[in-house]
């Protein structure tokens, strides 16, 4: 497979359909090769074949969920295998670590290198890991490149058995076309965030932290703060009755689920972004939250939390403001100094658009992986020449 010639790839992937997997469509939609996908939340019956697959995964996660995990990876590898079979590609592509699992034995028995794409959860959450971590030591004998968000993802998965040296760090990366704009020191004092009301997320100790501002707040004469939070999740209901409780109904407004699109424009007219991911109870981590990239990217300053790999994307001091996990005070005096310096926030913000231009755009990941994707198609020729 050359690179100026479309090679085949297969791809893999737990969802076509979930608003957070934006992600996984860019791929789909950017890199540069002949691409069949493949869903595990699909079964349309008028597509035997989908059918066939979707049930396939349905089956493999109940026989985990049994305990049977010897038996788990079977149905989903025998139909792979058959997709593979059917019109073999150069490279196979997993989107997630516990999807790879499923497939790993398809891509062995038919000789076809395998690159696998870890995201977070993962590569992190205790309960997925315990009970896939023998079968990811066999992944890593399989596979021939290993992608992950961020330096932090790289040791755990090392852990784990896979070598530093089949391993890629890429953040996803933003969409330069769609974030930009943004003038934070002309905008009112809103501060906006974005991502699913779970616990890695923090929304509450957003909420909290928001709260804590709001106390502390002398605006004199000027516009009182407000927050839009945008996004769905289990944890929206505790969300709506601390605002409640807490006499916030006027200053925070639950946007609900927006469209890339929607969320850029919303970005074009607040002060700053917030974010305070930490690790849940379950050890379930980020990997490196696109959202901080987008907001970088659109022009915003970043407060967030030193997780994962928000700080290999935003500087403390230079392009945002980074506090410790579960730090609510740290987080309020953040929001507080941003909100009342709006030239700080432009200039912080300017500051953080000028490196994800660099850094940390959807372009400099589809390189990244189309680089590694080609390199593990051409050791495989090698190997069976």
């Amino acid at each position: 497979m050359a690179r100026d010639q479309k090679g085949s790839l297969l791809v893999f992937a737990p969802s076509r359909r979930a608003v957070s997997e934006t992600f996984v469509r860019a791929n789909l939609a950017g890199l540069p090769f002949r691409i069949r996908a493949w869903f595990g939340d699909e079964r349309p019956l008028w597509q035997p074949l989908r059918c066939v697959y979707g049930w396939s995964i349905l089956l493999s996660k109940v026989l985990t969920r049994l305990g049977l995990l010897r038996l788990a990876g079977l149905p989903a590898a025998w139909v792979a295998w058959l997709l593979i079979r059917l019109d073999p590609p150069d490279v196979v592509l997993a989107e997630f670590g516990f999807e790879a699992v499923r497939v790993m034995e398809a891509c062995s028995w038919a000789g076809v290198p395998l690159v696998v794409h870890f995201r977070g959860s993962d590569a992190s959450a205790r309960t997925r890991i315990g009970l896939l971590a023998h079968r990811y030591r066999r992944l890593f004998t399989i596979a021939g490149g290993v992608i992950v968000k961020s330096s932090p993802m790289v040791e755990r998965l090392t852990e784990l058995g896979a070598s530093r040296d089949q391993i890629l760090i890429s953040p996803s990366g933003a969409d330069a076309a769609l974030f930009h704009g943004s003038q934070p020191q002309a905008a009112s004092p809103v501060l906006l965030a974005v991502g699913r009301f779970v616990a890695k997320k923090g929304p509450l100790l957003t909420l909290q932290s928001f709260h804590r501002c709001l106390q502390r707040w002398n605006g004199n004469g000027a516009e009182d703060p407000m927050l839009w939070m945008v996004g769905e999740g289990p944890l929206l209901s505790e969300a709506r009755r601390f605002v409640d409780q807490s006499g916030m109904d006027k200053s925070v407004v639950f946007v609900g689920a927006c469209s890339q699109q929607e969320v850029a424009e919303r970005m074009r007219h607040v002060r700053a972004f917030v974010q305070h991911s930490l690790v849940a109870s379950d050890g379930d981590s980020e990997g490196n939250p696109v959202a901080v990239m987008e907001a970088q990217l659109s022009g915003l300053p970043v407060i967030a939390t030193r997780h994962a790999g928000i700080p290999e994307v935003v500087l403390d001091g230079e392009t945002g403001v980074l506090v410790a996990e579960g730090d609510v005070d740290a987080m309020a005096d953040a929001m507080l100094t941003l909100l009342e310096k709006p030239m700080l926030a432009q200039q912080f913000g300017q500051a953080g658009q000028k490196r994800a231009r660099e850094h940390f755009t959807v372009e400099h990941h589809l390189r990244d992986v189309t680089e590694l994707l080609l390199r593990v198609d051409a050791s495989s020729r090698e190997q069976q020449r």
